[in-house]
């Protein structure tokens, strides 16, 4: 596996701990782009565990009994979009636009949940919204993983990382709030922003990675300090 690693990246030697390395990679700006697009996934995804029976039962007419049972089922779903879009990135080499299906795909659900009149196409809704935004988490963590080198650049990538996760799990547990009950407007056109948020973030970071990589190609620039090194788009 080292071996593998460092084929690709040069980068899986352990290098004695340095202050100035760590911190470095802060003022690269695709790291904290990164960390964004986490806080935003992880929003969705909180609050899709904390209140989705509360919105199966308040806001689409469902008892309790039926809104406990019926919160599992779209997470089969996700876990089937999970594996399939994680096969096709392998397969293809690409990141950005796996995460931007998967954010379409929760793009579609929840204005559905949020207002067709019809609480059985609302639960639909919620099976799109519910997979999609989990299907982005893994997306995320390999968009970041595949377009970082470095040791100690992974290593501060992954506290930003966990750390805008973390935040988005505080916006999560607030987003729909009791006082907007039965129809929690804010937190459907919170975690609607949310998504939107994901598709800009991924849009200006494939454009600039995009660039970055013609200009290595040309022998411009070097990037991530390895010749040879591109970003997977």
């Amino acid at each position: 596996m080292i071996d593998k690693l460092n084929k690709d990246r040069s980068d899986a030697d352990t290098e004695p701990f340095a202050l100035r390395k760590f911190l470095k990679p802060a003022r690269d700006f695709e790291v904290w782009c990164f960390a964004l697009i986490f806080f935003c996934t992880t929003t969705v995804t909180y609050s899709f565990s904390f209140f989705l029976p509360i919105v199966l039962r308040d806001n689409m007419g469902f008892s309790v009994a039926a809104s406990q049972c019926l919160v599992a089922p779209p997470y089969v779903l996700a876990a089937m979009l999970i594996y399939a879009t994680s096969w096709v990135g392998d397969r293809y080499k690409v990141r950005g636009w796996v995460l931007v299906f998967n954010t379409l795909v929760g793009l579609t659900g929840l204005p559905i949940m949020a207002f067709h009149g019809n609480p059985n196409v609302r639960l639909f809704g919620a099976f799109l919204g519910v997979a999609g935004a989990n299907s982005s988490v893994p997306g995320t963590m390999a968009y970041q993983a595949n377009n970082i080198r470095g040791q100690w650049k992974r290593a501060f990538c992954s506290a930003t990382l966990v750390g805008g996760g973390g935040i988005g799990g505080i916006a999560g547990s607030l987003i729909f709030r009791s006082q907007d009950a039965p129809g929690y407007l804010y937190g459907f056109i919170g975690t609607i922003v949310a998504n939107c948020v994901v598709l800009i973030t991924v849009g200006v970071l494939t454009l600039v990675f995009r660039r970055r990589n013609k200009l290595a190609d040309e022998g411009k620039i070097v990037i991530e300090g390895l010749q040879g090194f591109r970003y997977t788009l």
